[in-house]
């Protein structure tokens, strides 16, 4: 059965080493989504989706499976994919082609998560925590009021799926305070795959924060570790970062995804 129509592809990007580690993946964009986050990288595709044409399943489908054997998988990304009513029958015709699935999601939607869950058809879930998981500090971050025991629900379903699945935070200065940082450590526990990212101003939705300047990579490193050792209860003094986020990679990737959903 084909995918439903309201799955609108507004980007795909056919290789990427960096969207699922240790993967080969391609990548599909879909427009759309319920948050406003300030520091969001894909501002066209949360504002105005309708502004990039959609693209062919057909065509898609066709080029995935021209890279089978080549491909372990494909990241459904977006905007937020969970808004989409015929993702379930897209990720079936997907694994059809003996494709795994990662999904990134804001976790605003945790029915429909445990639906897929519960139908196998995710392989590894990405989810983004935006700020420590209370009203004031969730809202400030993600734009939005009113969804955070929501995201409170997903954490729950994923902790309990037995899917692999990593949790995401981008650093924004004047957004994120180190004392931010360390309270979602504890609140989050010592989860084995937390992710933190080096925000990058570009392309950022707010257009004041495009001038904000990024944080430098050795700090950010000393950050990083130093809120690693509050997690696993050590008291040492960070020691000096060896190497930098690679912020670079990951902001020609972008490039490169958004040259391809225009």
């Amino acid at each position: 059965m084909p995918p439903s129509p309201s799955v609108e592809i507004k980007g795909f990007l056919e290789t990427s080493f960096l969207d699922w580690p240790g993967q080969v993946a391609s990548v599909l964009f879909l427009g759309g989504c319920n948050f406003r986050c300030p520091f969001c990288h894909n501002a066209g595709l949360v504002l105005s989706p309708d502004a990039f044409p959609t693209l062919s399943w057909d065509w898609i489908k066709a080029r995935l499976s021209r890279f089978k054997g080549w491909l372990d998988g494909v990241v459904i990304t977006g905007g937020e994919p969970t808004l989409h009513q015929g993702l379930g029958l897209l990720i079936e015709e997907i694994r059809g082609l003996g494709l795994r699935i990662k999904l990134d999601t804001n976790g605003t939607r945790p029915s429909v998560l445990s639906d897929l869950l519960g139908q196998k058809l995710l392989d590894h879930v990405a989810m983004d925590v935006k700020a420590p998981l209370d009203d004031l500090a969730y809202a400030r971050a993600a734009g939005r009021a009113g969804y955070l025991d929501l995201v409170k629900t997903s954490l729950q379903t994923l902790k309990a799926s037995g899917v692999p699945y990593t949790l995401r935070t981008t650093i924004v200065p004047g957004l994120h305070t180190e004392d931010d940082l360390l309270t979602l450590a504890g609140q989050l526990g010592p989860h084995p795959d937390w992710l933190l990212q080096r925000f990058q101003p570009d392309h950022a939705l707010d257009p004041a924060l495009r001038l904000e300047k990024p944080m430098d990579p050795d700090d950010f490193q000393a950050l990083a570790r130093r809120i690693e050792d509050s997690r696993l209860g050590l008291t040492l003094p960070a020691p000096a970062p060896t190497n930098s986020f690679p912020s670079e990679e990951r902001t020609a990737m972008q490039e490169v995804a958004s040259l391809v959903a225009g």
